[in-house]
């Protein structure tokens, strides 16, 4: 093989490092372009500097920019092992140590991409994202062109591929995750609390607001026309810190009254015109997702909505706490009355509820499925309801109800509604016949 002169290592060398220096450029682009927000790409559309628009050209389609960006760089990086090779078996020659030599290659061309190709570019290019975007505007926009038609395939074949693995995807019901959970902790020491936790951040984007929420006939709201000092009596008595003011109905709320908004008042006289002081009320349909309540919630500023059905009429009452305990549990603050609870247990399978409790704190305070009554709850959210719908009629009291494994006795019960019930659960599943009276 006949000696190459000292110029062709020196060119070799000379393209090995323009184009380490272009990889890098390449590398760092992808960190920049795909960096911005949406008001900076907007600012780039109207911008009057040509490179800013080319960059808004480009991020346009960012999906067929990162398929340039990326095979830019792969054949950069190709280009650079194999000038690399070439010119090392160029000296080695063919009876030379060429495993090894290879192999040192190998290592140190990797090394140098890593660096300078990717770590180094991509860190400066984070912290100075609009300058290097314009720097690699112009080859981008020319590769973006160039390279169209293969970036066209292989954007093609892999959504071909996304469509299929959709097909074929397996989605995880809740359910399923709730099994594992449960398999999870029982080899982990985890807490009833952390558990319950997790179960509820599982849960909570299945959950409407229908499910959590304050019913109607639970609401403390207070008139329009009610006087001064009648309003400040009854805003004693409730202890709440926002209360919904209504004009003759309650299905007609005019706005929420914010006890801090009262305080500078207290004073007043009793014409006092302290409706001038409410705030517009929020109004959410039943059927809304309390995940996406949340989010408004958190945008609006607000921690109080009223619920509405679809009718249009108030169905209840929800707040960002009874929210925020669907993950977290119980949150008592200085108003809520500890003897006052909406259940007792007097014993692991015995229970006393208030007919108005929600199904969903039933099965949280049981540790019961909820989809178990799936098929006999109709569109009740209550206990009370529940036990409606499997009995057909208002049941009287000590009358019994079962269903699977539970025995429901109504204990308190008025003209309209299960005021209370007892509720028997009988530990073994498999012999639902054998329940105590």
């Amino acid at each position: 093989m006949a000696e190459m002169p000292f110029s062709f290592y020196l060119i070799n060398g000379l393209v090995v490092l323009v184009l380490l220096g272009l990889s890098g450029l390449v590398s760092g682009s992808e960190v920049a372009f795909f960096s911005f927000s949406h008001n900076q790409i907007k600012e780039f559309t109207a911008s009057a500097d040509l490179k800013e628009q080319r960059i808004s050209r480009l991020l346009h389609h960012p999906k067929r920019l990162l398929a340039t960006i990326l095979i830019l760089n792969n054949l950069i990086n190709i280009f650079i092992v194999t000038i690399s090779t070439f010119a090392t078996w160029q000296i080695v020659g063919p009876q030379g140590k060429q495993g090894l030599t290879i192999v040192i290659l190998t290592s140190a061309i990797t090394i140098l991409i890593i660096f300078f190709g990717e770590i180094i570019p991509k860190v400066y290019a984070n912290h100075n994202g609009t300058a290097f975007a314009k720097l690699t505007s112009s080859l981008l926009l020319i590769s973006y062109k160039f390279f169209k038609p293969i970036s066209w395939f292989l954007m093609s074949v892999t959504g071909l591929i996304e469509r299929r693995m959709e097909k074929k995807g397996y989605n995880l019901s809740v359910e399923e995750i709730n099994q594992a959970l449960e398999i999870s902790v029982e080899k982990e020491e985890v807490s009833e609390e952390e558990k319950g936790i997790l179960k509820g951040i599982v849960n909570f984007g299945t959950l409407s607001v229908k499910q959590v929420m304050k019913s109607r006939i639970d609401i403390t709201a207070i008139d329009r026309e009610t006087h001064f000092h009648e309003l400040m009596n009854q805003v004693n008595k409730t202890g709440y810190s926002r209360i919904p003011i209504f004009t003759e109905t309650v299905d007609k709320v005019d706005g929420i009254l914010y006890i801090k908004d009262l305080l500078p008042h207290i004073g007043e006289e009793e014409d006092f015109a302290w409706q001038e002081l409410l705030r517009p009320a929020f109004f959410v349909p039943e059927s809304k997702k309390i995940d996406d309540l949340f989010k408004d919630f958190q945008e609006k500023q607000v921690h109080i909505a009223v619920v509405i059905d679809e009718y249009g009429g108030t169905s209840g009452l929800i707040t960002m706490e009874d929210v925020i305990e669907e993950i977290v549990g119980e949150i008592n603050d200085e108003f809520d009355d500890d003897s006052d609870v909406a259940y007792n247990k007097l014993d692991n399978q015995t229970f006393i509820f208030e007919g108005k409790t929600s199904l969903n704190d039933f099965c949280k305070i049981t540790d019961s499925d909820i989809t178990l009554f799936d098929t006999v709850k109709g569109e009740s959210e209550s206990l009370g309801g529940l036990v409606l719908e499997m009995n057909t009629k208002l049941p009287s009291a000590g009358e019994k109800i079962r269903f699977l494994h539970f025995v429901f006795t109504v204990v308190a019960v008025d003209q309209r509604r299960i005021k209370r019930l007892r509720v028997y659960i009988n530990s073994d599943k498999s012999n639902v016949a054998g329940f105590e009276d």
